[in-house]
């Protein structure tokens, strides 16, 4: 088995209270065993929440990094990093609507940095994409937050505990969102 590359200095615990050398080089296995299982599945899901990769592969890592930095795994690791992302997540929409009421429209939506995508790209799957997110949009964040979760693979217990439900009734309330997403989506 290949040995992870050393995580960066700048997420790694502090000297004072750092756990002994072996529960510290176990909790990085653990860690490292983690995010390579769960980092995709969450960073597909914050992309179709959001439709913006960057904003969505920012909020992963941060939530991973909050999880390195607590220094120990909880009961319960891919519903507490679903829940931590979704907190992330929700603040950087505030932020972002508060930016765009104070900047001016133009600025707003102008990206500082961003290349242009090619014509090709803007073009390829737009309808399927745009229709897809309005459905979404439709929809309460319950509602989209339990279709995501489910298509990204995560247990019914995962969503429960992620969205603070009733694990016996994650069923049923998928299947309910999943009518309203269809209607949604025959709307457009």
């Amino acid at each position: 088995m290949n040995d992870p590359a050393p995580l960066p200095a700048a997420i790694l615990p502090a000297r004072a209270g750092e756990p002994a050398p072996a529960a510290a080089a176990a909790f990085r296995e653990r860690f490292v065993a983690l995010f390579d299982a769960h980092f995709p599945r969450l960073f597909r899901y914050l992309d179709r929440l959001s439709g913006d990769p960057e904003l969505a592969a920012d909020v992963a890592q941060e939530a991973f990094v909050k999880l390195y930095r607590r220094g120990s795994l909880p009961d319960s690791p891919e519903a507490w990093l679903i829940t931590v992302a979704l907190n992330l997540f929700r603040n950087a929409r505030t932020t972002a609507a508060r930016r765009r009421r104070l900047l001016t429209p133009w600025r707003a939506r102008r990206g500082h940095g961003e290349a242009p995508w090619s014509a090709a790209r803007e073009l390829e799957g737009e309808v399927t994409r745009t229709d897809v997110r309005r459905a979404l949009d439709q929809l309460g964040e319950r509602e989209r937050s339990l279709l995501l979760l489910k298509a990204e693979g995560y247990s019914y217990r995962d969503i429960a505990r992620a969205l603070r439900l009733n694990e016996a009734s994650v069923g049923t309330l998928l299947a309910r969102a999943a009518d309203a997403f269809r209607r949604a989506y025959r709307e457009d």
